[in-house]
Parts: structure tokens; C-alpha cells; sequence
């Protein structure tokens, strides 16, 4: 479903966000009092505009109201980001997202009312982190404290064989559910166990941290013995 997105800031993560919800399709304007910034990127989303979004009157006559989601991706200026936040909410956005620099900040977000709290940094630490431990791990994202869900290629030894052979899957030795796997331009959700696994397969499983680094262990053999 196509979106009208606001994003707040055009640092780093802002820009990142809004480059890519247009490249998905969706209508993105994003607001930034630098000027360089806003014509930098004026030609990569649908709108760009310098203004003061800590300025009620401003994002009135921005039309602000009219937006699905609002992403506030201010960090370190804390107070802009509050202040941003509360307004957005006052004015009637159904979904606000904000970017917290750290617990406090995260804190004080949750209770003005922001749906959804981010924390850029820390989360991209545990993906590189968990990158270096599990480095056949393509990609991985947390979900709870030693848990998580991760982007798995398929090793040769794997291909032929079914989920249930490998021991994933429900009830499998691994404890690791398979999510989906992609397959080209395929998606297969929720695979049945039966499911025979294909060179170039990719699997996107969850799970605990110990089970896929038991996993990953298991494949790194099976592989080193090929």
C-alpha cells in the first residue's frame, strides 16, 4: 500500500530512510532547516523543504495532518526531537516514529505518545556484532535478548535434502523456525518441513543465538569436510 511519509532530519539515517521508502514506491517529503541538505536531496524523493519543524505554524501550513506515518530522526538534538515529536502528535499524525539516542531520550518519547521508539546505532551494533561471531550469517535483526531472526545462504551439503532432514523447522533437533525462503524472485512463507532446499536458496529462520550459532557450527563442518 502506497504511503504518504514525513521524515524529520536529514542526517545520515534520515536520508537513508527517505531514499528508500521512495525507491519502494511511497510519497516522501522530508523537512530540514539546513539548505544544503534539502537540495542535496530534492531530486531522490517526492518533496524536500528547509522550514523549522519544531515550529507549529510550520508544519501547519505543510500540511502535515495529511501524512500516514511521520519519522522524527533527530538524535542528538534531544529537545528538537521532543519537541518535534509532541507537535506531530498534536496535529494528528496516526503514527509517529522517533529516533532516541539513548534510554532516557527513548523514555521521555514513549511517554509523550511516539508509537515507535528506534534506536539506529544500538540496533545496527548487534547486527555487526552478531555478523563477526556468525560470519555465515548474511543478515540478522533482534527480536528479544539472545533472539533473533537471520538470512542464512544454503550450504552445497544442504541442497537435495529436506527442512526436516537439515532438523529445522517445528519440532526439528535445531529449534529454529524457517520463516520463509527466497528463491530467485520466488518467496515461500512459512515452508513445510518437507520443503526440499535448492542451490541458491535463502532462508530467513528465528530462533535463539546459541541454537544458530549450534547450527552454523554444525554447517561450518559439513562444509570444511566437503
Amino acid at each position: 500500500m502506497k504511503r504518504q511519509v514525513l521524515i524529520i532530519g536529514l542526517g545520515r539515517f534520515g536520508i537513508s530512510l527517505a531514499t528508500t521508502l521512495f525507491s519502494m514506491g511511497h510519497d516522501v517529503m522530508a523537512v530540514d532547516d539546513d539548505e544544503k541538505k534539502v537540495q542535496n536531496i530534492s531530486t531522490q524523493i517526492t518533496h524536500a523543504v528547509q522550514a523549522d519543524a519544531t515550529d507549529e505554524a510550520v508544519l501547519r501550513e505543510l500540511g502535515v495532518a495529511n501524512f500516514d506515518v511521520a519519522i522524527v530522526t533527530m538524535g542528538e538534538a534531544i529537545q528538537n526531537s521532543v519537541l518535534c515529536a509532541i507537535l506531530l502528535k498534536k496535529l494528528g499524525i496516526p503514527y509517529v516514529i522517533a529516533r532516541a539516542e539513548n534510554d532516557l531520550h527513548g523514555t521521555i518519547l514513549d511517554k509523550i505518545g511516539v508509537d515507535k521508539v528506534v534506536y539506529p546505532e544500538r540496533e545496527m551494533g548487534i547486527r555487526v556484532a552478531h555478523s563477526l561471531i556468525l560470519t555465515d550469517v548474511q543478515d540478522y535483526i533482534p527480536v528479544a535478548p539472545s533472539y533473533g531472526v537471520s538470512k542464512l545462504a544454503v550450504s552445497p551439503y544442504f541442497v537435495g535434502k529436506s527442512l526436516s532432514d537439515i532438523g529445522l523447522g517445528r519440532g526439528g533437533k535445531w529449534s529454529l523456525a524457517v520463516l520463509l525462503i527466497q528463491r530467485g524472485k520466488e518467496v515461500i512463507v512459512t515452508p513445510d518441513r518437507v520443503e526440499i532446499v535448492r542451490q541458491g536458496d535463502v532462508l530467513i529462520v528465528s530462533g535463539s543465538d546459541d541454537k544458530l550459532e549450534q547450527f552454523m557450527a554444525e554447517t561450518k563442518k559439513h562444509k570444511e569436510g566437503e
